[in-house]
């Protein structure tokens, strides 16, 4: 029965563009899936493991900078920059991973900030990548999927979005049915303990801030070529690590489906206030999610998923 729901619900989300046209609604929708699929990479990590990163946006901005880049200066395709913004994501999510692991708790999400901070103010100051004024993506016509463009048709985006949401969706699957799942959950449960069992602790947190800074540097890549547009203040802010953080803890960390619940809910929440408040409503969207964090944390830790096991 749980799979025919699965499936079922799969047909639904797969015919959407088809039954509804308009293109706010299918904007919300494809911004579920981009940022379920980046709380869900950033649950992998914190979820699973127990390290609680507050300096995603630093792999995010990485992702959107690598493609960028290589698509201005050398015309690669997105795809392939997307696999090498991956892989430069997870060679400087190691190298910050030498000193931050050595902290833990709150000084190690403390220590993320920084990190997120330090990397912001090099791109801003780097003229090469564009500096404070960021960098517009080349546009191609006709539309291509080779060149990650739909101009013609934004529904295109839909379908990759809803791919970087599967693919999450799959490797948390595979990792939490895996052993590696089992030593993640053993560190993040108590270090000293699984050491003492012979788990290598170091090693494992950095290969799972390595899994999670691959799948958030494809959501990067995957947000330039929607936007057309990057700058060090739309892809490296401190706010948007705290959102995914937001929608991971909403939804319930270190379940599966939890991030996708939490997207399901802020996305439209601070879509919604954004478009029918204008600028007036800027702040609204935050006071909601502060006051839902609150009464998550009161009424069920374990977040949405967390209520929906409790009524059953």
């Amino acid at each position: 029965m749980r799979r025919g729901l699965l499936l079922a619900l799969l047909g639904v989300v797969a015919l959407f563009p088809a039954l509804v046209t308009g293109p706010f609604p299918r904007h919300v929708m494809t911004m579920i899936f981009l940022y379920g699929a980046l709380a869900g990479a950033w649950n992998l990590l914190a979820g699973y493991c127990g390290q609680i990163s507050l300096g995603h946006a630093v792999y995010f901005g990485i992702g959107a900078y690598t493609s960028t880049v290589l698509f201005r200066e050398a015309a690669v395709t997105p795809w392939l920059g997307m696999l090498a913004g991956a892989a430069l994501a997870v060679l400087v999510s190691q190298a910050i991973g030498f000193p931050v692991f050595r902290l833990r708790g709150h000084y190690f999400a403390i220590a993320t900030i920084a990190v997120g901070e330090i990397v912001q103010t090099l791109v801003i100051n780097w003229d090469r990548l564009g500096g404070a004024r960021g960098l517009f993506v080349p546009i191609r016509r006709p539309d291509s999927l080779l060149n990650l463009q739909f101009h013609e048709s934004r529904a295109a985006y839909y379908f990759v979005a809803l791919g970087l949401l599967l693919l999450t969706l799959g490797v948390t699957r595979a990792v939490e049915r895996s052993r590696r799942g089992y030593l993640f959950r053993a560190v993040r449960e108590d270090q000293e303990a699984a050491a003492s069992l012979g788990v290598h602790v170091a090693r494992e947190k950095h290969r799972a801030m390595a899994l999670s800074a691959a799948l958030t540097a494809l959501g990067g890549t995957f947000h330039a070529q929607y936007v057309l547009f990057i700058d060090p203040e739309s892809v490296f802010p401190l706010s948007l690590s705290i959102l995914i953080c937001l929608v991971a803890v909403l939804g319930g960390v270190g379940t599966l489906w939890g991030p996708v619940l939490g997207a399901a809910v802020l996305v439209p929440l601070g879509e919604g206030t954004r478009v029918w408040l204008g600028g007036g409503g800027k702040a609204l969207d935050l006071m909601i999610y502060g006051a839902l964090i609150m009464a998550i944390a009161v009424l069920q830790p374990a977040g949405l998923m967390g209520l929906l096991r409790a009524r059953r």
